[in-house]
């Protein structure tokens, strides 16, 4: 089975990091994708998808380092399926996305750190996996970085137009 889920949006919410008892870094936010479009009636309209996110790792550590509420970010993992019992008895759910792999699309100057900007990896539980490393092949472009020396360059994303929600 395949399954990647990969969002461009703005943060909700600061990250908020804690440590298991291994040691691993924890993080957790929120991002928010929207999707312009006009209604039958001819009128402009906005959806608005709002995804919890959680990082591992030293992706976590990175993202709180550099990423706050507002921050615009490129991120790619897995949906999970969240169901929980809340304080009544009730059964809660949500879906939710493990990131694997994140890229900070601020401008420079914009997120304090964006100008070392690029893609970071989720390498815990011992599992060393590289960006390119997925059983299943590729469905769309990979996001590609351009490595230069100019350090006023900012990242190549080779994503179509019409992929963007926004």
């Amino acid at each position: 089975m395949f399954n990647k889920v990969i969002l461009v949006g703005n943060l909700t919410r600061d990250i908020e990091l804690r440590y298991a008892p291994s040691g691993t870094a924890i993080g957790n936010t929120g991002i928010a994708t929207n999707r312009k479009f006009k209604s039958s009636d001819g009128q402009q309209r906005e959806e608005i998808c709002f995804v919890d996110l959680t990082f591992f790792g030293r992706t976590a550590e990175i993202a709180n380092q550099y990423l706050k509420k507002g921050s615009k970010v490129l991120v790619e993992g897995r949906l999970k399926f969240d169901t929980w019992e809340d304080q009544n008895g009730g059964k809660r759910s949500k879906h939710s996305i493990t990131v694997e792999n994140m890229t900070m699309l601020d401008s420079k100057g914009s997120t304090p750190g964006a100008e070392q900007g690029g893609g970071y990896n989720n390498n815990y539980g011992g599992q060393q996996q590289s960006q390119n490393s997925y059983n299943a092949p590729k469905q769309a472009a990979p996001v590609q970085q351009q490595s230069n020396n100019n350090n006023n360059s900012i990242p190549e994303i080779d994503i179509n137009d019409d992929e963007i929600p926004f």
